[in-house]
């Protein structure tokens, strides 16, 4: 099952937006694809609240006994997550990642911030050792400027795979709002825009499609199944799981000791971390 994560600390740097047309997209090649938000404003959740019957379905968690789910039949993972993340919390959600994209705006404190993250991140195990890969997508870019080239410098200097530029369109905010993305409009409408994904998309493709998810121990090959259109009223459940049996099924002996040691700075966050992610 492979799992992209959107990661950035700082707040409104676009990860509901770009988590959304991910998984739109995974949704229109076929797949049956969940978006999971671990944020408590729930941006994600809201807008599938909004999202018609009539397009490409994208699931959201599954709620069964008071507990948080991945829905059964689901092959495609994406999460959005909330800023401030960092520490234990950030390195749960790498531990289910085959990869992570860091959209980012083109301020300098964006940047700073976008900087210190990656560095967070790729100094964890499964980063390190190249089993979760790190691309950056420069958001609200305004094409008249040099914003664009000057991203892609920012991010050969830290290192890290620099995957295109998104513009400053009022096109994301109108589609958004009425559940939709740019890839459920008439190309005719979105020619521009789809031109700037492509390079982000080519670079998704081998982690979405894949021979065989990272750490999997075997190929399973599962049949897609269309996701039903009904929605949990509630999504923040008290106790949260995964499905057994899953790559993201909960193995909590592994940071048990980690997590009780951490629990008084954890008990403050802003976010909820599903279970899954308590590895």
């Amino acid at each position: 099952m492979p799992v992209i994560a959107v990661i950035n600390r700082k707040g409104g740097s676009g990860k509901s937006t770009f988590a959304a047309h991910v998984a739109v997209w995974c949704a229109k090649q076929g797949h049956a694809v969940m978006l999971g938000d671990v944020d408590k404003q729930q941006s994600s959740r809201n807008w599938l609240r909004r999202r018609p019957s009539h397009v490409p379905s994208v699931a959201p968690w599954a709620m069964a006994q008071n507990m948080l789910k991945v829905p059964a039949g689901i092959s495609h993972v994406v999460l959005d997550t909330p800023g401030g993340i960092h520490g234990f919390e950030l390195a749960r959600v790498v531990m289910a990642a085959d990869a992570i994209v860091m959209p980012v705006c083109s301020s300098m404190f964006d940047r700073e911030s976008a900087a210190q993250c990656h560095a967070e991140l790729i100094a964890l195990p499964r980063v390190a050792s190249g089993r979760c890969r790190i691309g950056v997508v420069g958001m609200r870019i305004d094409g008249r400027t040099h914003h664009a080239s000057m991203m892609q410098a920012w991010a050969d200097a830290i290192g890290v795979p620099f995957l295109g530029a998104l513009r400053e369109t009022q096109l994301y905010t109108r589609t958004l709002e009425k559940g939709l993305t740019l890839f459920d409009l008439p190309e005719s409408q979105t020619e521009t825009d789809l031109a700037q994904w492509a390079p982000v998309l080519g670079w998704l493709e081998p982690v979405m499609s894949p021979l065989q998810a990272a750490n999997d121990g075997a190929v399973v090959r599962a049949p897609v199944t269309r996701i039903a259109s009904s929605r949990p009223d509630s999504l923040m459940p008290a106790q949260d799981s995964m499905v057994h049996g899953s790559r993201l099924a909960p193995s909590l002996a592994r940071v048990a000791d980690q997590s009780r040691a951490a629990a008084s700075t954890l008990a403050g966050s802003r976010s909820v971390v599903p279970q899954f992610l308590k590895r």
